[in-house]
């Protein structure tokens, strides 16, 4: 009981900088050291040779799509349930999270049946040339299968995270990747089993993840009850979960799409340009997993605080997030930038193509990057507040409605240089959409406040966060 008092004293009443350290700097390591074993398959495989890393690097959209029918359930119950905290409505909090985890197992596998028939034209649209397809298809295959275990996993982090049990999802995050980095030398080199391995190494490793996760519900540390029974397809709770899980899942889809377009635009341009964005990629989802970790502390304290109607603590915790986010997306940003060549040249043993290729994607990346924390932290607002249409243009933004239209029109005129530099573009524009959307947000958070709050206590503070 006494560990699920301190969760609620975190989520509505601890400082914020201390609750936001409590709640998300677990899940961002988690997730920090989850993005390095991504980068490890990568540094491994690279190790085989061009090819083998064009195969991982085509089958990755396949992984970012499987994230995406964990997040559809996960963070569209977790932004509910922290308002339901925030309320005290723990009796509607358990349906709900029984209702997610169960039909994200369901959904997922019928998902990823569809992705493994048809596997061989699905790699091919994202960017597997010939030379390549062998290895897409070994390594995929096995990856895409065990990768159920990852959309209950997903599920759970989200989550657990909105209950404030960072910890639990640090430690399930960091199981999984410690292993995948000691297993993958040794079934790629020592076993001999190439890509293969590399698959192997990342399902051994989802599924003791899932083990972390099942133990945490069987010793009932959490707040939520997990049983079949007590879940409810009702309209409330689906119309709740699927208003925020589908712009999620559309913003998973779109980024995996997105990636999927680069690396077949990428692929017109020589093996080498197609092996280059494999890396480029990963290091660049490693700065937005950390603030995506952070910002998993973010979100409980802002669902709870806007169910609570604690408006000034809601307008601290973004202020706050805004700013540290945004100091390490710019060092993280020019990092990657000013040591492009160097970070390349650890993904292979001497494609000088390859390193050229993918330090000048890092470098033009890496310039916009600043932007990124800005823009996440309102994503995540208007979703956890309920925002359903708000967060869905946001959340589709960077990644769809500006991405998708300049990677196919941007390399028809300028070639390698349209393909690299069509995100740092659609960043600066989904930065100016932000803006223009925060302004009207904090508007209407002024007026709720008047509302809500007695008259004596509600002086609308109409302070800017920029």
């Amino acid at each position: 009981m006494n560990g699920r008092n301190t969760k609620i004293e975190l989520l509505g009443s601890a400082p914020i900088p201390k609750a936001l350290l409590a709640l998300g700097l677990p899940t961002m390591i988690g997730m920090l050291i989850n993005a390095l074993y991504n980068l490890a398959d990568s540094y491994f495989v690279g190790g085989l040779g061009t090819d083998q890393m064009g195969a991982v690097t085509v089958a990755f959209p396949l992984g970012q799509i499987v994230v995406g029918l964990g997040l559809l359930f996960g963070n569209g119950a977790a932004a509910y349930l922290s308002r339901l905290l925030g309320r005290g409505d723990k009796d509607t909090a358990n349906k709900v999270a029984s209702t997610a985890v169960y039909s994200s197992i369901f959904i997922g596998a019928i998902a990823i049946f569809c992705m493994v028939v048809f596997l061989k034209p699905i790699l091919s649209r994202f960017g597997a040339i010939e030379s390549v397809m062998p290895d897409a298809i070994a390594y995929s295959s096995i990856y895409i299968t065990f990768s159920i275990f990852n959309v209950f996993n997903v599920t759970m982090n989200n989550i657990v995270s909105s209950e404030g049990a960072a910890k639990t999802a640090m430690f399930a995050l960091m199981m999984g990747a410690v292993l995948n980095v000691i297993l993958d030398p040794v079934l790629i080199y020592a076993l001999n089993f190439g890509v293969t391995g590399a698959a192997i190494a990342t399902a051994i490793s989802q599924i003791v993840s899932t083990l972390v996760y099942l133990c945490y519900i069987f010793r009932k540390k959490s707040i939520f009850h997990f049983r079949v029974r007590e879940c409810s397809f009702s309209k409330k709770i689906m119309s709740e979960i699927l208003k925020i899980g589908i712009p999620t899942l559309v913003f998973q889809l779109l980024t995996s799409f997105s990636i999927g377009m680069t690396d077949n635009a990428a692929k017109e341009l020589g093996g080498s340009a197609l092996a280059a964005m494999g890396p480029f990629t990963k290091i660049m989802s490693m700065g937005s997993l950390v603030v995506f970790g952070f910002l998993k502390g973010f979100q409980p304290i802002a669902g709870f605080s806007y169910g609570a109607k604690k408006f000034d603590r809601l307008r601290d915790a973004m202020k706050t997030s805004i700013l540290w986010s945004t100091v390490f997306c710019a060092i993280f940003g020019f990092a990657a930038a000013i040591f492009s060549e160097e970070i390349m040249a650890f993904f292979t043993k001497g494609d000088t193509e390859m390193i050229r290729v993918g330090s000048l994607a890092l470098r033009a990346n890496g310039m916009t990057f600043i932007l990124f924390g800005f823009y996440t932290v309102y994503s995540f607002l208007f979703l956890v507040m309920g925002k359903a249409k708000e967060g869905s243009i946001l959340g589709a933004c960077r990644q769809g409605i500006c991405l998708i239209p300049l990677i196919l029109i941007l390399p028809r005129f300028f070639g390698l240089n349209g393909v690299l530099f069509a995100q740092p573009i659609a960043d600066v524009i989904s930065a100016v959409v932000t803006v223009w959307m925060a302004v009207h947000l904090h508007k209407e958070l002024a007026a709720y406040k008047s509302k809500f709050l007695p008259a004596a206590a509600a002086s609308v503070d109409r302070e800017s966060i920029y």
